[in-house]
């Protein structure tokens, strides 16, 4: 069924071979995670969320979640155990191990890997073998935030695989105001993410409107804004200048692996960026 399911894929070289079966790993894992019940309680939200139910053309790499409200003693394991059931059902080979913080945060991670044999013999035919052993572990990352800034809301999206099931997502406008404190904000200590501005460019070629008052709340949350309130005009200085700042290679180069066609990456530059920063739209309320 997964070989089959990777066939949909039609992968083309190792990269997108990987980048797809990655993906499939993700959607058994939401739908581990909704029999547990984890939806009761969490949100799906990030670049995955926006790939999987609104069909970005970019593969991604993590999990990104949030508790519908703050509870620093809300325990992860339960519903990795209920994960790792859904992929056993399934006769797929995968530990899931959660991070043992060194500090206390208010986001909590576990990682999930396939094993070796199994992931060589869903690949075997598609890529010669020698290559595949070559290749470092796929490795799915998952972080739950149990301190989420308060202003979101929420939709339920529909899968379809491995069964039909709904998962409790954040809508369209709140993904954008969280891709944007991510763009803004988050320290990546040199290594750019040229993900988030692939994202950003999506949002505004789509019309999605930025709920402003989400990425407010997010912003005064994790102390990266001062004042209580933030204007459409500030908003978008914050953006101009972190414009001015990106190196336009090196989020080229960041991207280029998670996409099938780098073509549309000719047009990238600091004018481009501007131009597109002038089209964003924002929520009304």
């Amino acid at each position: 069924m997964i070989r089959e399911w990777l066939g949909d894929y039609k992968p083309a070289n190792l990269d997108e071979a990987e980048n797809a079966l990655r993906e499939i790993m993700q959607e058994i894992a939401l739908a581990g995670l909704q029999r547990s019940g984890f939806f009761e309680k969490a949100a799906f939200y990030g670049g995955t969320a926006l790939r999987i139910f609104y069909g970005v053309k970019r593969f991604s790499e993590d999990l990104d979640f949030s508790l519908l409200e703050g509870n620093p003693d809300f325990q992860l394991q339960p519903y990795l155990d209920g994960m790792l059931m859904e992929f056993n059902a399934l006769g797929i080979d995968v530990t899931v191990k959660e991070m043992i913080k060194s500090k206390q945060t208010a986001v909590d991670s576990a990682f999930l890997k396939p094993g070796t044999e199994w992931k060589e013999l869903i690949l075997k035919g598609i890529i010669p073998q020698e290559k595949i052993g070559m290749r470092p572990d796929i490795k799915i990352k998952l972080e739950l935030d149990t301190n989420p800034p308060p202003g979101f809301t929420t939709e339920e999206k529909l899968l379809l695989r491995p069964f039909s099931f709904y998962t409790k997502c954040f809508t369209a406008p709140d993904l954008f105001a969280g891709k944007m404190h991510a763009l803004l904000f988050r320290k990546w200590k040199g290594r750019v993410k040229g993900r988030y501005w692939f994202d950003l460019e999506w949002y505004v070629r789509n019309n999605i409107a930025l709920h402003l008052q989400h990425f407010i709340s997010r912003s005064i949350q994790r102390s990266d804004w001062k004042k209580e309130t933030m204007s459409k005009e500030e908003f978008m200085q914050l953006l101009i200048d972190k414009i001015d700042q990106v190196s336009i290679d090196y989020i080229k180069d960041d991207i280029v692996r998670f996409i099938p066609d780098d073509k549309p990456l000719e047009i990238w530059s600091r004018d481009y960026f501007r131009e597109l920063a002038k089209r964003i739209r924002f929520l009304d309320k």
